[in-house]
């Protein structure tokens, strides 16, 4: 199943793209897209309803974040190999794990803000999965039974905030706007095999990166199950997993976004996004 949130910034609903494309109401069977309502329970409660009896929603309105407010927004670092290559850095032995700031998550088509200060504005696509059930402690062999499904992240990153002067990860990828997160929630299901996903993004028509999440160093299930020694992971956490190579900062020379830069997204399965970049205090979307 494909699940989304449809509607203007604060008044999503809850939503499911049927077979023919068309958007439906979801508000009847589930209050939102999001913590306990990402049980197996409910998901195979919104399986078994008849999408015809649902109310259509209008068309061309905006998709929001496909997840809503998740408690942690874990990313991994470093997890392709060719990407690894590309920064010049050794594989890791274990995941190199850091925080994106929830609030940063925006819809799959909402704009990308360039923030006061910013100079080295890059992209990243990524896979990636929402947890549905509560793990801690959980084996690799039981670990994608806690996840819900998988969407496309955007990892937007300032380099000179993340690498230069102290550093930090977080602090260069926690800004309004960081989080293009969707189109959809694709049910862990339908995705087929994760392990072999193409994905691509284009600046300005130009294809940036593309690759497949085969060239990942640690899969889902051992990641899943590596953050949940660390973390109790709970439902509607959201965990993006690694971009390949391509991206700005890897570049000879690097290059950056500017205002107005136009992002297209896709991986196969889990459809499209597309932002445009704008310069903090001018008016957008999202």
């Amino acid at each position: 199943m494909k699940l989304l949130r449809y509607g203007d910034v604060g008044s999503e609903k809850p939503a499911i793209l049927d077979d023919n494309g068309i958007v439906r109401d979801l508000s009847g069977v589930v209050p939102d897209i999001g913590g306990i309502h990402l049980d197996d329970a409910t998901i195979e409660r919104i399986r078994m309803t008849d999408l015809t009896r649902l109310p259509e929603l209008p068309r061309g309105g905006r998709i929001g974040a496909c997840v809503s407010t998740p408690t942690n927004f874990i990313a991994v670092g470093l997890n392709y190999a060719d990407h690894a290559e590309e920064s010049g850095m050794a594989i890791p032995a274990e995941p190199i794990l850091f925080s994106k700031a929830p609030n940063c998550i925006v819809g799959p088509n909402d704009d990308v803000v360039a923030p006061a200060g910013s100079a080295k504005l890059d992209w990243e696509i990524e896979l990636a999965l929402v947890i549905g059930k509560k793990a801690h402690n959980v084996q690799n062999s039981d670990a994608m039974s806690h996840v819900a499904g998988f969407c496309i992240c955007n990892d937007i990153s300032e380099r000179a905030w993340q690498i230069e002067g102290t550093g930090q990860w977080l602090k260069g990828k926690s800004a309004p706007t960081f989080g293009p997160l969707g189109p959809w929630l694709v049910t862990r299901d339908e995705i087929g095999d994760v392990g072999n996903l193409p994905m691509e993004l284009k600046v300005d028509g130009k294809t940036m990166q593309s690759g497949s999440t085969k060239t990942m160093i640690f899969d889902v299930p051992y990641l899943v199950s590596y953050i949940s020694k660390f973390i109790e992971l709970i439902p509607g956490d959201v965990i993006t997993t690694g971009t390949p190579p391509g991206v700005g900062m890897g570049k000879k020379p690097p290059v950056y976004l500017k205002s107005g830069a136009t992002m297209e997204l896709a991986i196969v399965g889990l459809g499209t996004q597309r932002q445009i970049v704008r310069a903090a205090g001018n008016k957008g979307t999202g």
